[in-house]
């Protein structure tokens, strides 16, 4: 093997190369011969490294993403032969326990989309339940995207998260319109709701079947590597706040086993002096997790410096968040708005920018306000975050307790 590679020439560079043939259409049975003559077995974080310098290199993360399940079929063989052993309690086997249920969930469905044969009770009924189900899946997304991608960011592994979040977002648009085929079942021809049904339930299946796989064999095992015991410990912490799904088995949340982390240091004691008074750093923190909304610094660096803890926060924040660049907190098909906004802040061109959605029952308010200081220089952007669908509802006067 070395008179193939040579000094220079490692197994990841030769993947490069093979990953490049095979997006300029480069037939795949043919790069998986050389692929097996010159590299034969590959590690994960060699894969990942590849991906990482292809972006480098210039090559946009859509285009990698767009081939990414060719790229896996190139290496499936070689990833199949690395093994996840975690315990129960372990991030991971949280994880990889719930991906064996959605899994169930989306065979299920595709059984049923394919078999039905009229409008029957107990099929709406078994489709509801699966859709319950799904939409209570978010919380794994979540945690991956809130908490372990972070994690992987500060060591360095930044395209294979992206990657992902970018199947979450596919993921979440497949759900979205199985939703829209499950809620037309009364109103639809039923040979319309069964065509469009067996549609989506195989593009759900498909797509959560490769990327699990994506997971399991390249994100999982890479994550194993880089982080280390005291920063799992802290993740399952941080799991364990964002919540679980309905149906993840209790014995998946077995107690880790904990990791001795070090002793804080001392925070120090006295009065933090403002012009208009003075306030001890307990009283400021509560007094901002106390405020109806919910709130995000990030300076002028693009960092995300702080988040207050509200009790009703609407968008999950860990923190894994704290000194992660505000960009890698977004997915990817909006990041530009992000750096828009705050080019726009530094710029002095605006003093706001705001957005409302409708989300669960509620009307989201979002604002940002650059910060500056009294000279105007620029010293980092607030993201303010509220519900205001009970401000809506207000009527009248109300002018007594």
């Amino acid at each position: 093997m070395s008179e193939v590679f040579g000094e220079n020439n490692t197994k990841k560079e030769v993947l490069k190369k093979l990953i490049k043939k095979l997006h300029e259409g480069a037939d795949l049975e043919q790069v998986k011969k050389e692929f097996n003559d010159m590299v034969g077995e590959i590690s994960v974080t060699e894969i990942s490294k590849a991906e990482e310098e292809l972006i480098k290199d210039g090559m946009v993360p859509e285009k990698i993403h767009k081939l990414c399940d060719v790229h896996i079929a190139l290496l499936r063989e070689s990833l199949e032969k690395e093994e996840i052993l975690t315990a129960p309690g372990h991030p991971v086997h949280i994880l990889m326990q719930e991906h064996k249920i959605l899994l169930k969930f989306a065979d299920d469905l595709r059984k049923i989309a394919q078999e039905i044969t009229d409008k029957e009770k107990n099929v709406i009924d078994q489709l509801k339940h699966i859709e319950e189900h799904l939409k209570a899946s978010q919380s794994h997304y979540s945690r991956e995207e809130n908490v372990l991608f972070p994690y992987l960011e500060k060591h360095g592994i930044t395209q294979p998260p992206v990657m992902m979040w970018m199947d979450h977002d596919k993921i979440r648009e497949i759900e979205k319109n199985l939703y829209k085929i499950i809620d037309s079942y009364e109103k639809t021809e039923f040979q319309d709701f069964a065509k469009n049904l067996k549609i989506s339930a195989i593009a759900l299946a498909e797509m959560l079947s490769n990327h699990f796989y994506k997971e399991n064999h390249i994100l999982f095992p890479t994550a194993l590597k880089v982080i280390t015991e005291t920063e799992w410990t802290d993740i399952r912490k941080q799991f364990d706040e964002l919540g679980y799904c309905c149906f993840t088995p209790e014995p998946a949340k077995f107690a880790m086993e904990q990791t001795e982390t070090p002793p804080a240091k001392p925070e120090a004691k006295g009065m933090v002096q403002f012009e208009m008074g003075s306030l001890s750093k307990e009283e400021i923190e509560m007094i901002f997790n106390t405020l109806p909304v919910d709130i995000t610094f990030v300076d002028k660096e693009d960092t995300v410096r702080y988040f207050s803890q509200s009790k009703e926060r609407i968008f999950p924040r860990t923190k894994a968040h704290i000194g992660r660049k505000v960009q890698q907190c977004h997915p990817q098909k909006s990041v530009h708005i992000v750096n828009q906004i705050l080019g726009d802040f530094k710029s002095g061109k605006k003093d706001k920018a705001e957005f409302w959605i409708n989300m669960n029952n509620m009307v989201v308010y979002i604002r940002y306000f650059p910060v500056r200081n009294k000279n105007g220089d620029y010293l980092g952007c607030l993201e303010v975050t509220q519900n205001i669908a009970p401000i809506k509802k207000i009527e009248g006067e109300k002018r007594l307790l």
